[in-house]
């Protein structure tokens, strides 16, 4: 038998080369659109899990909605993987002990909304709500602004150092809460709050918030504020960022609505992450 040529020998070479590229360019492209891939974490509370949704679809125990920001920002997102421990009650605690576990050295992304449950906000604006007695709500609200300056600091700073700490690499959003009222509570979803409590507590709102960024700017992350944001879609509004007292389910009362989420927080937080 004739030796095989060079000739044959060059042609070979480039069929297995060939087969080469094939076989390990479509390994790589997937490598590289694996790593390129942002894994995101949203963490919290109610605001964060999705309560005021009305549709707790992920899980009924944390209330996790795919309406909530988190999901819609992995949905809009398309090169974005969540992981989503928000869960609703959740306090500061539940930051440190549990929630700041889910995150990792690959993690890009965390929001964060916690605080107002360290003071009792949601319990605060339902028994103002829900009782006739002025002077027992602005006692109960200048009580929580007590907490705001004495207790929540140092709580704040443990649960942003808890996720700094576990994602060390990764953009973290410290997301604020809106106001609920306006000058007009004279809808049927503003019920019980009258003027001066509906005064105070959007004064509220506005203390938290404060102390969330000067907690945030101290830990060196990256403070949301959407109080602006929020402003005209209040409970009386035409079209509310927030819902009131009228909800068939009490989780969903004084929380921010499907519009708020969508169109509240979203936008916001997509302008840090792009």
């Amino acid at each position: 038998m004739a030796p095989r040529s060079i000739g044959h020998r060059r042609t070979l070479h480039g069929l297995l080369a060939l087969a080469l590229v094939t076989v390990l360019v479509p390994g790589l492209a997937t490598a590289s659109a694996a790593a390129s891939t942002d894994e995101y974490a949203a963490l919290g509370d109610s605001a964060a899990s999705g309560n005021g949704t009305r549709n707790p679809d992920l899980d009924l125990e944390c209330y996790r909605s795919s309406d909530a920001y988190g999901p819609l920002i992995e949905e809009e997102r398309t090169d974005t993987s969540l992981v989503f421990p928000a869960c609703q009650g959740a306090e500061t605690p539940d930051i440190v002990k549990d929630q700041s576990k889910h995150l990792s050295e690959d993690t890009d992304y965390v929001t964060v909304s916690i605080g107002g449950n360290d003071i009792g906000f949601a319990d605060i604006i339902l028994n103002c709500a829900n009782h006739w007695d002025e002077e027992q709500c602005l006692e109960t609200v200048d009580d929580a602004n007590r907490k705001i300056e004495e207790e929540l600091p140092d709580k704040l700073d443990a649960a942003y150092a808890a996720i700094t700490d576990n994602a060390p690499d990764a953009t973290v959003m410290s997301v604020g809460y809106p106001r609920f009222f306006s000058d007009d509570v004279s809808c049927a979803d503003a019920d019980g709050i009258s003027p001066a409590e509906g005064e105070a507590l959007n004064g509220l709102a506005d203390n938290l918030d404060a102390k969330i960024a000067e907690r945030s700017d101290a830990a060196g992350i990256t403070y949301i504020g959407v109080i602006e944001q929020f402003t005209g879609h209040d409970v009386c509004a035409d079209d509310p960022y927030v819902n009131g007292k009228v909800e068939p389910n009490v989780a969903d009362m004084y929380h921010p609505s499907p519009a708020g989420y969508r169109d509240g927080y979203k936008p916001l937080i997509r302008d840090v992450m792009g």
